[in-house]
């Protein structure tokens, strides 16, 4: 099979196009902060990202587009559905084994899964897909994707008796059920520091404040001061 760095624009934006109707046909009827436009917005804040690094583009541009191809919250916590339906599509576009490989690694890889899971794969294009997806868990959209997933799960908006838990092993983090406002502290405001790359790390600065700002007036109206 051809190796895309080697192939034509033509042809590299037809995989691409492909990739993107596949992606939406596959998600049309997916949970609010993990349907298309969660990928679109990945897909989009990865080839910016990817604009200050030394990656390809292409692989990066595909592993955006299929890294929630069939997120394991939503099969069960069966981590294998992704990259295995990932991988089919892949195999009918005529890509080389070594590129479908390394776009599968990115799925395998990418989850942050309570943010002690050791990767045991790494690139600078999976660096690229993870910060894109770290920053839309960030800022507004990042808040407004997390009381949606909670109201997905009939979560607790909040609950002072129930204090956040950090440092979960994989296993815990997927299993709980914590109130919303407790993912800020298990996930969310950790994304910051976890960043790959210099324009990864400047979006999610400017978003880290904007969440802080958020819990700040939360906490106030939750108190009834303001």
């Amino acid at each position: 099979m051809s190796d895309l760095s080697s192939r034509g624009n033509t042809q590299v934006s037809e995989v691409i196009e492909n990739t993107i109707a596949f992606v939406k046909e596959e998600l049309h009827n997916a949970e609010g902060g993990h349907d298309w436009f969660h990928i679109e917005r990945v897909y989009k804040n990865a080839l910016l990202i990817a604009k200050n690094e030394k990656v390809n583009t292409t692989v990066v541009a595909l592993g955006a587009l299929l890294h929630d191809i069939a997120d394991s919250k939503f099969h069960d916590g069966d981590e294998t559905v992704g990259p295995t339906k990932a991988r089919a599509f892949l195999e009918t576009q005529n890509i080389s084994e070594e590129h479908i490989v390394h776009i599968v690694k990115i799925i395998e890889n990418i989850s942050f899964k309570g943010g002690n899971k050791t990767q045991d794969f790494s690139s600078h294009e999976l660096d690229v897909v993870q910060d894109a997806d770290r920053l839309d868990a960030l800022g507004a959209i990042g808040i407004a994707r997390t009381f949606n997933y909670g109201g997905f799960k009939n979560r607790k908006l909040y609950d002072p008796a129930i204090k956040p838990v950090l440092h979960m092993t994989p296993s815990e983090y997927k299993a709980s059920t914590a109130p919303t406002i407790n993912h800020f502290y298990e996930k969310l405001l950790l994304l910051k520091d976890k960043m790959n790359t210099q324009t990864g790390r400047s979006i999610a600065e400017e978003r880290h404040v904007f969440m802080e700002n958020f819990l700040q007036q939360f906490y106030a109206e939750w108190e009834g001061k303001k």
